[in-house]
């Protein structure tokens, strides 16, 4: 993790496997597959987040073959306990709000998983995520203001962000009430 406590795109990854398996045991390259079209699509293709293997997260204990080794025969992989208490601390760790590709993975994935904890833990994470964007929607009033006597489209560009921040933060107050 980061000093912030926020995850690394690495650690993103790893929650991404271990909440697969959260479902039940998935096989060597179907979950693979899924992992990287999850990536991929929120954030792109990158080797430094693809780096995580399935072999790693097996030395490490977090993950086990049920049936088969590994890659060569495709092999029927499920969590450990090890790995769930993993899977839980990664997925409850901070979010940065701020707008970009990385933090958009790690905010989906915790929508994506969020239902695997308990009621208690998910209204933390709905209050962490509530404080990020109320800390993104200052920082882009802060500039709004500064920025209200520039000439050019700063501002108009700046009351749309302010827009979508507003949008955001009405839906999680209103997803934190539904729990």
């Amino acid at each position: 993790m980061y000093s912030d406590q926020t995850l690394t795109p690495k650690e993103a990854v790893r929650l991404c496997v271990l909440g697969h398996l959260c479902g039940g045991q998935v096989h060597y390259g179907a979950l693979a597959t899924s992992v990287m079209e999850f990536v991929g699509a929120l954030q792109g293709p990158s080797l430094d987040v693809m780096g995580t293997s399935l072999e790693l997260l097996k030395y490490e204990g977090l993950i086990e073959a049920r049936e088969g080794v590994g890659m060569e025969d495709d092999a029927l992989l499920a969590l450990t306990d090890a790995g769930r208490d993993e899977f839980e601390t990664l997925l409850t760790a901070r979010v940065r709000a701020t707008p970009n590709e990385h933090n958009q993975l790690i905010i989906a994935l915790k929508f994506r998983f969020l239902h695997l904890l308990d009621e208690a833990a998910q209204k933390n994470q709905a209050d962490l995520l509530i404080e990020a964007f109320e800390g993104e929607r200052e920082r882009v009033e802060r500039l709004r203001s500064h920025a209200s006597a520039e000439t050019g489209h700063l501002n108009e560009w700046m009351a749309v962000t302010a827009s979508l921040s507003d949008q955001r933060l009405e839906w999680l107050r209103a997803f934190r009430e539904s729990l």
